[in-house]
């Protein structure tokens, strides 16, 4: 059973459910920052995936950047699976523009997280259901 790692339930807020993964927000409001999470037991590497769910993930992946690209009007899209602090297989996706706080360095660490409020998830959510993602549901959470 896919049970999600507590240090990305206590950093991200949950967008919704594509066919593979759960779309998480992390709770930073300095740059639109998503994880893809595969829901899949006990993943914590890309090739630990099978092939299909491999292809699914980066279809995913692709899909979500090419959106967040077009609809933030981003400069550079950055996407990574690290795993240092927390093994379980999540996929970031973030958007950049080279006037954000930390630019051109990585977002981790830089400045300190400031929280989304309500309204601001809310908005995040519609435009991400406007998107009309192929196999995407919201999940409120």
């Amino acid at each position: 059973m896919f049970v999600l790692d507590s240090r990305l339930s206590n950093d991200t807020r949950v967008m919704g459910d594509f066919a593979l993964c759960r779309l998480l927000l992390m709770n930073d409001a300095n740059y639109p920052w998503f994880i893809l999470v595969p829901r899949r037991e006990a993943v914590s590497e890309v090739f630990d995936l099978d092939s299909p769910d491999q292809l699914l993930l980066w279809q995913e992946t692709a899909q979500l950047a090419a959106f967040l690209k077009q609809e933030f009007v981003a400069d550079k899209i950055n996407i990574a699976t690290l795993g240092n602090m927390v093994s379980q297989l999540h996929m970031h996706v973030v958007v950049r523009h080279t006037s954000d706080v930390a630019w051109p360095a990585p977002v981790w660490g830089k400045v300190a997280a400031r929280a989304y409020n309500e309204a601001e998830i809310d908005n995040l959510r519609q435009r991400l259901v406007s998107a009309n993602f192929a196999g995407f549901s919201v999940v409120e959470g």
